[in-house]
């Protein structure tokens, strides 16, 4: 089995400080939370902004499941603490359940040379 890549959005809130604080914090994440990607069967992220939309390329391993992730995210507490802290810059896409916050999208195209 290959590596998975998924891609996923979420909307900061509609200010620019709000905005700011959430890029500069993604400057120096714990060590903890990179662990916790890792531990997860994460091999590599990246997250991008347009004004407020945020969107994330994450690759996992062949043993990757976001259900893995949330169990081990929801038993390590600084990943709590991490997630809580991000909470106060994102905002519920459209259409999505409260507190929702990333989306995972649907590929429709694919093109390889």
């Amino acid at each position: 089995m290959k590596p998975q890549t998924f891609v996923l959005i979420c909307d900061l809130k509609d200010d620019q400080e709000a905005i700011l604080a959430y890029v500069e914090c993604h400057k120096a994440v714990h060590p903890a939370i990179i662990q916790s990607l890792y531990d997860s069967g994460i091999l590599q992220m990246s997250i991008y902004r347009w004004r407020q939309r945020l969107s994330m390329i994450l690759v996992g391993d062949e043993n990757f499941t976001f259900e893995k992730k949330a169990a081990l995210d929801n038993a390590n507490e600084k990943v709590q603490e991490w997630e809580a802290f991000l909470g106060q810059y994102q905002t519920n896409l459209p259409g999505t359940p409260d507190n929702w916050r990333w989306q995972l999208m649907d590929k429709i195209f694919d093109f390889n040379a």
